[in-house]
């Protein structure tokens, strides 16, 4: 064995914990981009996500990964009439809903945990699966700590949009206080796609949604920047539903920065904003300005 796979042992050894979460996401980062991140001096946007996983050790920041307390928090600055209400909390469903359908059930502590129930068959399947999201603990698979600090729990809100079909989706990337970025989500569950603009509504990507401009945007976008002010980026999501926007949750770690950009230079630019926040350095250093997308 050379005294390098020596060091690298050792390394391990001493530090499981992070030594190994940084091989997992090193690997996982490869398979799914192609190149190995850098995960000490990360300048795209989906290094930017593995560096806060492995360095990021916020608690305000991490409980942002529990729902009920984002909804709170989303009510005392922009006020309850903004925030997707909830109907209902705890870790047990009841035996009968007592809310009239359509509705959804989600985990307080993960992501993509999720039922709308539309019918009996909905509630039944409901029934079956929280049991098992309340035990699950979201996170570890992919080294995101944070959600640890999500109380274990159920929620139901009332649906959101046209009951056939899940709700458009309106995603606000924000670094230090300042909305960069709008990705609109629409067609999930059948038909997933979607498309990026900037805070102008002028795309960056390929058009793939066919959901025009929200009539609130302005009003997301300034409701998400002061949602985001104080940290370095959080994605702020938002519905649309009868002329006024409703605030849904915060992200942390979209895609887990596992799903590659399109066009990748989308990447660069998003990381060349996050890189000003967390690390001014790392931009005035290399002279760098926002790289061009294409």
């Amino acid at each position: 064995m050379t005294e390098l796979a020596h060091a690298a042992r050792r390394t391990v050894e001493s530090q499981p914990g992070e030594a190994l979460a940084r091989i997992r996401l090193a690997f996982l980062y490869r398979w799914r981009h192609g190149r190995w991140p850098d995960l000490d001096r990360p300048r795209r946007f989906t290094e930017w996500v593995q560096w806060r996983k492995l360095h990021d050790r916020c608690p305000n920041r991490a409980r942002l990964t529990d729902k009920g307390h984002s909804k709170r928090v989303a009510a005392d600055i922009l006020g309850s009439a903004m925030v997707v209400p909830t109907l209902w909390a705890g870790y047990t469903l009841p035996a009968e809903p007592r809310w009239p359908m359509p509705f959804i059930v989600k985990a307080n502590h993960g992501c993509g945990q999720f039922i709308v129930v539309r019918d009996r068959a909905d509630w039944r399947r409901a029934r079956v699966k929280a049991p098992r999201w309340v035990a699950s603990r979201y996170g570890a698979a992919l080294c995101e700590w944070h959600y640890a600090a999500a109380t274990p729990g159920l929620i139901v809100e009332p649906y959101v949009g046209d009951p056939n079909a899940l709700p458009v989706d309106f995603k606000i990337y924000v670094f230090g206080g300042r909305a960069e970025m709008v990705q609109v989500h629409e067609g999930r569950g059948r038909h997933h796609r979607w498309s990026q603009f900037d805070r102008n509504w002028q795309l960056l990507s390929r058009l793939h949604s066919v959901h025009g401009k929200p009539a609130t945007l302005d009003t997301m976008i300034a409701a998400s920047e002061r949602l985001g002010a104080g940290h370095d980026f959080l994605r702020v999501d938002f519905y649309e539903k009868e002329g006024r926007p409703l605030f849904g949750e915060f992200c942390l770690f979209p895609g887990s920065g596992l799903d590659p950009f399109d066009p990748v230079g989308l990447d660069d630019e998003l990381g060349w904003h996050w890189s000003a926040q967390s690390n001014p350095r790392l931009v005035q250093g290399r002279d760098w300005t926002p790289p061009s997308l294409y």
